[in-house]
């Protein structure tokens, strides 16, 4: 199968590269390599996508590219089976002082991708959201029925993705699922989220750093699990048209988690806060039970086992993944 994973090489797409690069698909990654962290982690998910493409027989093409360009878009698209659709501009606080750009690459962005789809006859596009399309909470966990009403503009570009999506596969029938991640973490992530900056700073024999009181709440999900209820939308056209949540076994207060972190790497280290941040949400906690009922989806990791699992990839490497990390 012919897979098309747009910023595939970023921290979801890239797992999702490299996953499908296993099960022996061919993979064509567009990506514009935004040094908007790190550019070298973005350089280790693509060569790690290479190695495994040799292993495994399969092809991998890396086009670098922006999903703002409808020409590119549009190429690539018409030689794809399946989209997995997970370019954006991240980061709900950059979307604050940025809110153009998040509007022209996750909005303009992704009606160039559903276009491109439409007339390139794809079976499958796969659109990736978020649970900021939430804001604040009614009632939790969150139903994908929960109403929206997103606090920064990277949630209202996200549901705007959603909509478009929606309004693609009703007027057009196009075979588009939209998945709400909520709060992914896991090697190669981001390195300015909280997990990755409170590894770093306890490392470091400096305190975690907690904006607000810390008693926010996150439903933080492994990024194993995302990648699997991805591959299970290669096989099964039940979730046309739908939005799911992908999130994980329970959610953890924001305290917990840095405390969590402090406890296996700095014993002895306070933790420390400091002022919240406009546009971060004080609750996420996602109902799981539609993707369980449509595609089978079950999070199988816990917070405590995903931490620690974390620190060991982190532990390991560290020489390349620190400094990156500290740049932010």
């Amino acid at each position: 199968m012919n897979i098309l994973v747009t910023g595939g090489a970023g921290f979801i797409g890239g797992h999702l590269t490299e996953a499908f690069l296993r099960d022996g698909h061919d993979v064509v990654v567009l990506d514009n390599f935004d040094p908007f962290y790190g550019i070298g982690i973005k350089h280790r998910t693509v060569d790690q996508c290479r190695t495994v493409a040799r292993s495994n027989g399969a092809t991998l093409s890396v086009v670098e590219g922006d999903v703002r360009d409808a020409e590119t878009v549009t190429g690539l698209v018409a030689d794809a089976d399946v989209v997995f659709h997970q370019a954006a501009q991240a980061g709900v606080r950059t979307s604050v002082e940025r809110p153009r750009t998040v509007t022209a690459i996750n909005v303009n962005g992704t009606v160039n991708v559903l276009q491109s789809a439409l007339d390139g006859d794809v079976e499958r596009l796969v659109l990736a959201s978020s649970s900021s399309v939430y804001g604040k909470p009614v009632a939790l966990p969150y139903h994908e029925d929960h109403p929206k009403a997103p606090i920064s503009p990277y949630g209202v570009s996200k549901l705007a993705g959603e909509h478009y999506a929606r309004v693609y596969h009703e007027l057009h029938g196009l075979p588009v699922v939209s998945l709400r991640y909520f709060t992914v973490y896991g090697p190669r992530m981001r390195p300015n989220m909280a997990i990755s900056n409170f590894v770093s700073r306890c490392y470091n024999g400096q305190p975690p750093v907690v904006y607000g009181d810390g008693r926010q709440t996150r439903d933080f999900t492994f990024v194993d699990d995302v990648v699997d209820a991805n591959r299970t939308l290669l096989t099964t056209d039940v979730a046309d048209g739908e939005v799911l949540n992908v999130g994980s076994t329970d959610t953890i207060e924001i305290r917990r988690l840095a405390e969590l972190v402090r406890d296996q790497l700095a014993p002895d280290q306070s933790v420390e806060f400091v002022d919240a941040q406009k546009g971060d949400a004080d609750h996420t906690h996602a109902d799981v039970s539609k993707a369980r009922d449509l595609i089978g989806y079950e999070p199988s990791t816990t917070i405590e086992d995903g931490v620690e699992r974390f620190i060991e990839w982190y532990r390991r490497n560290r020489e390349w993944y620190e400094p990156l990390v500290a740049s932010g």
